[in-house]
């Protein structure tokens, strides 16, 4: 979305795109969502498929109304699909995909040269605010595949923060996986209360068409621990993405070389309120410009008598 700030009862848009988090290529077909939830006020909705709409035949849109105030979580899982691909554009795509370990991996074992038959399966997340009240709806898991789950709510963060996100791999943490951390301005920055436009962010649903013509490993590349868990460091305010692939190689299968799980998650950060209290206590300390002159006209005031009378 524009933005993640949202009103209570406020129209808005949220959007899958395909490709990047700033360029979709196509659309979602229905046929491919297999759960879409919204999660709020402790309970788990489900998003009526005929509700998605295309737009440009590039992008899929749910537009919805907002509901009461509270922390919101949004999700989208895909089913897995095949793709055949030549070891060139395996190759390619492992690199701008950032799954450096399968392309090491093929590398010192001599694969680079072999093609590929990936078995790929997309799970997006994103979570955002409506008003002011904060609930305990963000560390909800809703038991895809894989999956970040905050360890924190992230609208009780701010700029210069950090936040902890667990990595879920078939419900279980999983560790050293590399994951990607970016962030982009928002439609409003520094104003959270403006009506929510439609240039989308949410949800990467990749394709692997014409992977050389774009990467995704910006940002902070991080490695989960032993418990799963990655730290993402929160340097401005802004909208904030996290992806990861999982991926492995298919030993049992006639046909299948390799199987991918990924990963996305959305949610945005406002400025420090810190930094925004300390800017208004030195306006408080400030001496106001009209107590000033005033208190200069008296001083001279009273040593004008004081000096007219010694006189005397």
């Amino acid at each position: 979305m524009g933005t993640y700030f949202l009103q209570a009862n406020q129209e808005a848009t949220l959007s899958l795109y395909n490709g990047t988090f700033e360029t979709s290529e196509n659309i979602i077909t229905r046929d491919r969502i297999i759960d879409a939830s919204v999660v709020s006020q402790g309970e788990r909705k489900a998003i009526n498929t005929n509700d998605w709409q295309d737009k440009d035949s590039t992008i899929t849109q749910l537009k919805f109304k907002t509901g009461n105030p509270g922390t919101y979580v949004a999700g989208v899982s895909t089913k897995a699909r095949n793709i055949a691909l030549t070891a060139d554009k395996f190759n390619a795509y492992l690199n701008s995909d950032g799954v450096f370990d399968m392309l090491d991996y093929r590398t010192k074992n001599n694969l680079l040269e072999q093609d590929a038959v990936e078995n790929y399966q997309k799970h997006v997340k994103a979570i955002y605010q409506v008003g002011d009240v904060k609930t305990d709806d963000w560390k909800t898991v809703l038991g895809y595949p894989i999956e970040f789950v905050p360890q924190a709510n992230p609208y009780q963060k701010y700029s210069g923060d950090s936040i902890d996100i667990l990595l879920l791999l078939d419900g279980k943490p999983i560790a050293n996986q590399l994951v990607f951390a970016d962030n982009i301005k928002s439609a409003n920055a520094h104003s959270h209360h403006n009506e929510n436009d439609e240039h989308t962010h949410d949800g990467e649903m990749h394709s692997h068409d014409d992977t050389e013509d774009h990467t995704h490993t910006n940002g902070q590349q991080l490695h989960t621990n032993s418990k799963g868990i990655v730290t993402v460091n929160l340097k401005e305010e802004g909208i904030y993405f996290m992806r990861t692939i999982s991926m492995i190689n298919v030993t049992d299968s006639d046909e299948l070389t390799h199987q991918s799980k990924w990963a996305t998650l959305t949610f945005e950060v406002g400025h420090s309120h810190n930094n925004a209290h300390a800017h208004d206590d030195d306006h408080k300390n400030e001496i106001p410009t009209w107590v000033f002159i005033l208190g200069s006209i008296l001083a001279v005031g009273v040593l004008f008598l004081f000096f007219r009378n010694k006189d005397k």
